[in-house]
């Protein structure tokens, strides 16, 4: 194995050895800054102590904002409420409406059926009145017609 070092700024590169496949290096980075850091940067923060009153504040302050959806949601409410009585109100006001309608339709055809009926029955009388009549002339004729055989 040979070891030699190239070094270019912040990397050195060795060189560990030379093979048929290829040849294999070491790669080192050096820190950008010389002074090495004391804290890990990942490590957890240190919370500074909260006191009695920003915990209070804290939960007031929490208990406003629940109030506060609390009062969003009732006002959403009360308007999908609303919203439901306006569309019932409104499908109320047009069945009614349309059983007006329909009332007034049956009405007229029954109306149309009595006057036809009534039109078919004036006819048939008619038509028995005239056949009485021709019955009436046919019974003279005969009555007449047996009085001069007489």
């Amino acid at each position: 194995m040979s070891a030699e070092m190239a070094s270019s700024g912040d990397i050195q590169v060795k060189e560990l050895s030379k093979r048929a496949s290829g040849h294999a290096f070491e790669v080192i980075l050096s820190p950008s800054s010389p002074e090495p850091r004391g804290d890990f940067p990942l490590s957890p923060l240190r919370k500074k102590e909260t006191s009695l009153d920003e915990i209070k504040k804290k939960l007031q302050a929490a208990e406003e904002r629940r109030k506060s959806q609390e009062a969003e949601v009732l006002k959403h409410l009360a308007e999908k409420r609303e919203h439901e009585k306006e569309v019932i109100q409104k499908a109320l006001e047009e069945n009614c409406n349309f059983s007006k309608k329909a009332e007034e339709k049956l009405n007229q055809k029954m109306e149309a059926n009595k006057e036809n009926r009534s039109a078919r029955l004036a006819a048939l009388n008619e038509k028995f009145k005239e056949k009485d009549k021709k019955f009436e002339e046919v019974r003279k004729n005969k009555e007449t017609m047996k009085e001069k055989e007489h």
